[in-house]
């Protein structure tokens, strides 16, 4: 008789006919099996029943397939160890992934995206997109020219250029291409309400002075007095020089006054240059409101403190200077780029010359008029500081 695969119920049945007397020899010609298969069967299912006979099976089918679960898991997470990448968090990364569990662990499709938990369409998918050789090498030599451009700004000069590109694929190129800008440490900023600031309606209505610091490559310090018209963004002056004194803040005031125009108002902090008598009387005899801010509040003065970042950001940060002569070529350099190539957030990513160029006389003569009836487009109170009277130069 061909040896068979017997149920538990045939088992259970062939024990059953031990127990009544047969022999085991006899049992064994009866169903063509060697005794010790039927002690072998004694010992597992004696003393059962059909029902627990089952329940054993199933108990054991349960436990052989949680024990290779547990083994293709102990696979599994030896495989993901051996990824050369730990994070897979772009589709290219997971493609990666997969071809390097198929090839080196012998894994299939299906197995390599369950253990690292992605979507097989996505590994399948080809892209369609164009490689934008042209426009990622002209962003890339931008982006080496002016290092302290992010992506908007990047944007801003290839549409100027004539290239027509989406702001999110532009992005998605930056990104891809690694020409973030390394964001330097910051500083602490007050918490609270602040007091929007008054904007100018025109240009030559206020002025806004500051000085900002740099070193030679010798360890030598010197100082720039920077100017800029709060209306226009225009960089006025950079004034570089290792002593710049109230008397030649002054001088560097008249000349800029005869080549552009009388301001109606300058704003500056409380340096000791700014409060000296040189320029208070100066602007006694020049006829211009010199407003000091409050001290210590230097957001009071914020369109030269954010024109100080940008100048210290994209040139004295970027740049070492050898001497006098080459730090005001450079600032020369880079007053003429700011005003006529660099493009402004604030001003709808317009230059300030461009935008500059938008009040002609006829409309700054109405805008002098609607300002003597309407009130001001935002209202101030940051401005708390003091305005020069004429007994100050009398106090000395």
């Amino acid at each position: 008789m061909k040896r068979s695969r017997f149920s538990e119920e045939q088992i259970i049945g062939i024990l059953k006919e031990h127990e009544a007397g047969i022999a085991v020899s006899e049992l064994c010609r009866k169903h063509g099996v060697s005794d010790a298969s039927i002690y072998k069967w004694k010992a597992k299912f004696g003393g059962m029943e059909v029902s627990e006979a089952k329940r054993l099976r199933a108990l054991e089918e349960e436990n052989g397939k949680l024990k290779r679960m547990l083994a293709d898991a102990m696979l599994d997470n030896v495989a993901l160890k051996d990824l050369p990448g730990k994070e897979m968090v772009t589709p290219a990364a997971e493609r990666k992934a997969v071809a390097h569990l198929m090839e080196h662990h012998g894994m299939s499709e299906r197995r390599a995206c369950k253990a690292i938990g992605c979507c097989r369409m996505t590994v399948r998918y080809s892209t369609r997109r164009g490689d934008d050789a042209d426009l990622r090498a002209r962003m890339i030599a931008i982006a080496r020219e002016r290092r302290r451009f992010g992506d908007r700004r990047l944007h801003v000069m290839l549409k100027r250029e004539g290239h027509v590109v989406n702001h999110k694929k532009l992005f998605r190129l930056y990104r891809e291409e690694k020409l973030a800008v390394r964001r330097r440490g910051g500083r602490k900023r007050a918490i609270g309400t602040r007091a929007p600031m008054l904007i100018p309606q025109r240009p030559n209505q206020r002025w806004s002075l500051d000085f900002v610091s740099d070193q030679f490559t010798d360890g030598r310090r010197f100082r720039i007095l920077a100017i800029v018209d709060d209306c226009t963004r225009e960089n006025l002056a950079l004034v570089a020089d290792t002593s710049l004194s109230g008397l030649r803040v002054a001088r560097e005031l008249d000349c800029l006054i005869a080549e552009r125009g009388k301001p109606k108002m300058i704003v500056s902090d409380n340096g000791s240059e700014f409060t000296s008598n040189a320029i208070l009387g100066w602007a006694d005899r020049a006829r211009v409101e010199w407003h000091y801010i409050a001290p210590g509040k230097p957001m009071q003065n914020g369109f030269i403190e954010s024109f100080n970042g940008r100048l210290r950001d994209e040139l004295l940060n970027e740049t070492l200077f050898s001497s006098l002569t080459a730090a005001r070529t450079s600032l020369i350099k880079w007053r003429l780029d700011y005003n006529g190539s660099r493009p402004h957030s604030q001003l709808d990513w317009q230059t300030p010359n461009e935008f500059a160029s938008t009040f002609a006389p006829r409309r700054a003569l109405a805008l002098r008029n609607m300002e003597s009836t309407a009130p001001p487009p935002v209202a101030s109170t940051a401005y708390q500081g003091k305005t020069n009277a004429g007994n100050e130069l009398n106090a000395g």
